[in-house]
Order: C-alpha cells, then structure tokens, then sequence
C-alpha cells in the first residue's frame, strides 16, 4: 500500500513478533512490548499444525522484507454473525457459537430459528453410530411433529375441532418457533378457524391469548408436548451422550430453558489471548456474560484481558438491552398457577341480524395527518383525513417522482382504503391485509419506529397501527421493542405534548414584554417557548390536546394551532375549547399573512 515505505520498519517490527509467538520465544526477545504475548505451547499444539505454523509466519516475514505490504491491517477480518451466516458457517474466527439452537430477530420484525449444523458431524466424530446421533439431534431439536406426542397430537386436535388443514398449517410453522405455543395463533390459523372452535372476538384480538390452556390442556401437558415436539434445545441429559463429552458442545450462554453449562467469560479471554499475537489488529470479538453477572465480574475480565496483552475487550451481559439479536430462549412470561379448564359444550341458537352498512362521510372541512416517509429511497407522503373524535377516515398517498403506473396504483390503494373506513371496516382489519406483503420497493426507511419494511403496503400497514390503534392491538402488526420505543422515546411518547403546551393555572396573565413579541401574530423568540392566553383553565387545555390541538396560541385571536411531528397544520378555532370541534373555522384571524379556516405553517 501506498504508506508501506513510510512504515516499513515498524510493520516488520509486528511480523517479526508475531513469528517470534510461534516459536514461544522468551520475553527479551520481543521488540517494544512491556507484556510477553501468548505462545504457542509447543507441547500441545498437534505437529501438523506447529509445523505449518512456522512455515506460515517464516514466509509473511522474508516476503515482507522482500516485497512489503499490499494491506495496512494484514491479518485482520470482522468475524460477525451475519459474515458468518453468508458463508453458512455456524461461527466465524474464535467466536463461539452463541447457542445450539438459536433465534434471530429480523430488523423488520419476526425471528429466524438457526440450528448449529456441527453436532451432527461432532457427534459421529466422538464415535456415536447414526441410530444414537439421531436420538440425540431428536432431543436437541425435537420431532418437529405432531405425529405421537404426548397430550398435544393429531388425534386429540382432532377431537378438539381442528381439520387436517388446520393441523398441517400448524405443523408446517413448528421448525420456526420458539415453543409450541407460538403455533397456535390466529395467525397461522386464522380468525375463521378460531371462531369455529368456539373463541370470542374478543379473545381472538386479545394479545398474548394462549389457545392451548383455552381449549382445556394443562401447563404441565404442554410442556411436555413443547420439549417432545420443539426440543430441549441443549444436549444436556440427552440419552447416550456420555458426561466427558459434554464440553465439546458448550456455547457462549446457557441452550435452552433447561441448559446450565456455557463458556465462562475467562475462557473467551484466553482464547482470544491465544490468537491475539498473530493478529495485528484488535479482534472483534464479543465476550459474553450471563445475566446475574456482577459489576465485580466485569471488572475482572477487563483486567485480565490487559494482563494477557488484548488490544480491545467487547463485554456483553445477557439481556441488558430492550432488544438482542440473538436469544437461546423464548421470553413469554408463564403464569404462575395453570388451573385445570374445564369445557363444557353449549347448544346456543343462532341470531343471524342483516345490517346495511352506510357510508359515514368527513366533514367537508376536517383535519388531517401528513406524514412523510421514504422506503429505499423511494420517498412518499401520506395524508389522512379524520373524523372529529380523531379515528382515520380517509387515505391520500402521494409518491415522489414515480411514474404514472405506481401513482395510479397508489391511488387506487388509497381510495380501496378509504371507502373502507367509511363504512366501517376496522382499521386493524385493514393492517392486517396490509403488513407482510412483499414487493419492491422494500427495505431501509427514515423512520426509527419503523427501520425496514417488505413494501410500500407494509409500511403503510405498520405505520396505521402505530399511529390510530392501541398499543396492546399495535404488538399484532409491528416489532413489539418498536412500539415501545414508540411509546417510550418516540411519536407515541407523551412528553413531547407536554413539553409543547405547558399547562399552567387559570387566570395566568401574559407579561406585557411577551404581548409586544406576539404583536401581529408572528412570534419571534424560539419556538419551543410557549405563551398561553389569559383565562384558559388548564382543564379546557387538557380537553383541547385530546382533541389534537396540542400547537400554540395565537396572541391575538386567541386560536389555538394544531400541530403533528410529521406535519405543521393550521387551525383557526374558538378558545371555547370543550367546543372547539363545533365551532372550529366559526372566526377567523385579522393577523395579517393568517388564513380563514386552514393553511400550513
């Protein structure tokens, strides 16, 4: 590289010490450095290997002093998970595996189960025959079928209501799932099929609902059926699995909800140690703890890491952020009692009642929600009309330098939309047809709470449920950690009204230094400053934001602004707030550059 001559006796410097740790010279002889590097132990290592070795880091040295460099950083890569799944490789480098069976979670939401495709070969490598490595792969993974296992079967399904169509959907999503119980969701068997077994709308819609205890088994009979069908996922006390053996499979946390062995964080240390000398970089690398590790812990492999000679040290307690990549189990709560349900069969006469369904349409003046987004690199812009107790009425989706195909597409989505909302089709109704779908564009938005999405529906999906539906109906269309953000940190966070209208005590007078700012309604100071008028109590506030208008005062009419993070609009109502909605455009402001009825700020 083109800095080589400029650094050409300190980059032979490091090769030289690095050969020099293959040999496992002494200390004296490594050049600036204070901590001796690990060898390698010339005792252990295999002769094959110590021989290719030296032969190896003899040739990096004379073809450096003949040649030089192409690289700055020549024995240096970023061993990743996700390098490691594009090479269908289990780990990459010294990382260890993290469990053996794990889940990803997607940026977009939804998990991907991986298998460590190892302990198969490891097993028939320590000498087990096939009939034992298969026994032991059924106890790491399960049958991944419904076909004999106990209580929870083909048969007994059957006897509950399901069809084979049914149980084949089921069987079909069980090598994806965390648990048993993951499968059994309206999902995957839809609302129709639930209905039919005998569940309430309100239980379909109900997050979190356990279908399984609902149609009467036991938490000990599914528990038992969950480790027959999905598995320990560990091999501890997998029959045939001799005890000396167990070290083989030991992972970076414990496997499984059963599992107690993993690697301790002084064995990720030591390991890296003893390649730390021939590498010349840091080594990205991650050292895991478990959970209850102490602030104690923590201070002991940092120090230990500096004692062996590392260059970085990546720590990572298991469980101390709100979202991980990867988990070696689920994180559904499990209740503490599990009563016996008993279900008793009804005969119940059926009511079946015509409705007509009639068109609700908006206010001819209304307000409205314009919210800008963009879908790799595809930028939009959605506007939603709403009714006057703020639910969506109707849908305007507008693409930026698209071609007239897209455009009409969109807008024919649009107005499919909203003659449904207008005649009364529920919105979570609408998210449910539109998350998931799958066309182009699709991938990274500018959006936090919504990072990446499958289509332009799907974002559209995500971002009505986050925005109109409740927090608890939102968990069914959109990454559960995402809503909280949302609700937490993001649009949904109510601090940011908080901040925007402060509430103060009624009669609270305008000081006259303020007034002189407002005159001609232009406020000139910042904008996060807010004035309220003389006279407004804070309850009438209170009634106002929950009506949406949660913007500033105009100083001389006295009209409160309607404001939304995604949009500014402008609305001229009555400081009679409790009857803003009725009286909202009644008058208008003699601000000079102000509108009657509506405008954009």
């Amino acid at each position: 590289f083109s800095g080589f001559e400029r650094n050409r006796e300190h980059m032979l410097r490091v090769i030289r010490n690095h050969r020099r740790a293959v040999y496992d010279a002494p200390r004296a002889e490594y050049e600036h450095l204070h901590i001796k590097p690990v060898g390698i132990n010339q005792n252990l290592c295999p002769a094959y290997l110590l021989v290719a070795a030296k032969e190896c880091w003899d040739r990096a040295l004379a073809l450096g002093e003949q040649y030089g460099y192409r690289n700055a950083q020549a024995t240096v890569i970023a061993p990743t998970g996700t390098i490691g799944l594009l090479m269908d490789c289990d780990t990459t480098g010294v990382e260890p595996d993290f469990a053996l069976v794990k889940f990803r979670k997607l940026s977009g939401g939804g998990y991907m189960k991986i298998a460590n495709q190892s302990v198969a070969p490891a097993l028939k490598a320590l000498g087990y025959n096939e009939v034992q490595v298969g026994d032991i792969i059924r106890y790491l993974m399960g049958t991944l079928s419904l076909e004999g296992a106990p209580h929870i079967n083909r048969e007994s399904l059957r006897e509950k209501g399901f069809t084979f169509k049914d149980i084949a959907n089921i069987e079909k999503n069980l090598p994806q799932v965390f648990e048993l119980q993951f499968s059994f969701n309206k999902w995957i068997l839809g609302e129709e099929t639930m209905k039919r077994l005998g569940f309430t709308e309100e239980q379909i819609a109900t997050s979190g609902f356990d279908i399984l205890a609902a149609l009467g088994f036991t938490k000990e009979q599914i528990e038992e059926a969950n480790l027959v069908i999905c598995g320990h996922m560990t091999v501890e006390g997998a029959p045939h699995l001799r005890q000396e053996h167990l070290p083989v499979f030991d992972c970076a946390s414990k496997c499984g909800k059963t599992g107690k062995r993993y690697i301790a964080p002084e064995g990720h240390i030591r390991m890296m140690a003893a390649a730390q000398p021939f590498i010349s970089g840091a080594i990205s690398k991650t050292i895991n703890l478990p959970n209850e590790a102490t602030v104690e812990d923590i201070k002991n492999a940092y120090f230990l890491s500096w004692k062996l000679g590392l260059k970085a040290n990546a720590l990572y307690r298991d469980g101390c952020k709100l979202s991980q990549p990867l988990s070696s189990k689920s994180d559904r709560k499990e209740k503490k009692k599990s009563p016996e349900v008993k279900i008793e069969k009804e005969i119940v006469e059926q009511v079946i009642i015509k409705e007509v369904s009639r068109r609700r349409k908006l206010p001819d003046e209304r307000m409205s929600i314009t919210h800008k987004f963009s879908v790799a690199s595809h930028e939009g812009y959605l506007h939603v009309g709403l009714y006057e107790n703020g639910k969506p009425g109707e849908i305007f989706i507008k693409m930026s330098k698209e071609g007239s195909t897209l455009s009409g597409v969109m807008d024919t989505l649009a107005l499919s939309l909203s003659m449904n909302l207008q005649y009364g089709v529920p919105l979570e109704v609408l998210c449910q047809k539109l998350v998931h779908t799958r066309f182009e564009p699709m991938g990274m938005t500018m959006n936090k709470e919504i990072p990446m999405v499958k289509s332009l529906m799907d974002y559209l999906g995500r971002w009505l449920a986050l925005k109109f539906l409740s927090k608890e109906k939102a968990f069914l269309f959109h990454n559960k950690d995402l809503v909280e953000r949302a609700y937490s940190e993001g649009t949904k966070s109510k601090d940011a009204f908080a901040m925007r209208l402060p509430v103060v005590d009624e009669g609270a007078e305008v000081p006259q230094e303020m007034r002189s700012k407002l005159k001609g309604g232009v406020w000139e100071g910042t904008p996060a400053l807010e004035v309220i008028q003389p006279g407004i109590a804070s309850s009438d506030l209170d009634a106002a934001r929950q009506q949406g208008y949660t913007g500033s005062i105009c100083g001389s009419c006295g009209s409160l602004f309607w404001l939304q993070i995604a949009t500014l609009g402008l609305w001229i109502g009555s400081t009679d707030f409790p009857r803003a909605r009725k009286s909202v455009f009644a008058s208008g402001c003699g601000v000079p550059g102000s509108t009657r009825g509506s405008g954009s700020v």
